[in-house]
């Protein structure tokens, strides 16, 4: 379901778009209209789901690379607009950064040898994580990402990862569908609870890390 939007979006109204259970699009990085989206069918990753496979677990004990948090959160949504079809334009560009900026939009990178490689970015409220979009430019980097994500989301006390869709990716990785219903359910419950997106160190070892994300409650 799509409606056009006439009147300018805010970073305000954009958080009541959430806890109401819709997000926005554009069709184009050019487009100058936003629309809301709110899916019959909406895709989660239960956080006590996580499926890490034995190469990933295997790639990310190796090493070689460095987790950050909202260091160049302009650079991730940038790397995530960055595609042959986005719907990430200028208008929602400038909303996320409004978000960053008042401490409701975080990225989760991947650095290697000093460079910006893989990386992810949402909003978080209460105990719900919104994730908007990712991007690898290198193997794996997007479900490293994804790996510690769901470790900062576990070690905080969220309940609800909204992947607003399931892509072959994410379905990889453990994502679900659920019915629009079942969804406002779970949104309605995770907002009233109380949850630290910063309650991780960012020391934490990637063993640790691996442990805390895949663990069953």
């Amino acid at each position: 379901m799509r409606d056009d939007i006439t009147p300018p979006l805010t970073a305000r109204l954009l958080l009541e778009a959430y806890v109401a259970g819709i997000f926005p699009m554009a069709d184009g990085a050019e487009a100058r209209d936003v629309f809301w989206v709110d899916p019959q069918l909406r895709g989660i990753l239960p956080l006590d789901g996580l499926h890490v496979s034995r190469s990933l677990r295997k790639r990310i004990r190796q090493g070689g690379f460095e987790i950050r948090v909202n260091s160049r959160f302009a650079e991730v949504l940038d790397a995530c607009a960055d595609r042959e079809e986005t719907w990430i334009n200028r208008q929602i560009f400038s909303l996320y950064m409004d978000l960053h900026r008042t401490g409701y939009a975080h990225s989760v990178e991947v650095w290697m040898d000093g460079k910006l490689v893989g990386g992810l970015y949402g909003v978080a409220l209460g105990g719900a994580f919104f994730g908007e979009s990712m991007f690898s430019r290198r193997p794996d980097a997007s479900k490293i990402a994804l790996v510690w994500l769901v470790a900062r989301l576990r070690a905080g006390g969220f309940t609800l990862l909204d992947t607003q869709f399931v892509t072959d990716h994410l379905e990889s990785m453990g994502a679900v569908e659920i019915t629009r219903a079942e969804y406002q359910r779970r949104l309605d419950k995770a907002l009233r609870r109380p949850a630290d997106f910063w309650r991780l160190p960012l020391s934490t070892d990637a063993q640790s890390v691996v442990q805390l994300s895949t663990q069953t409650s």
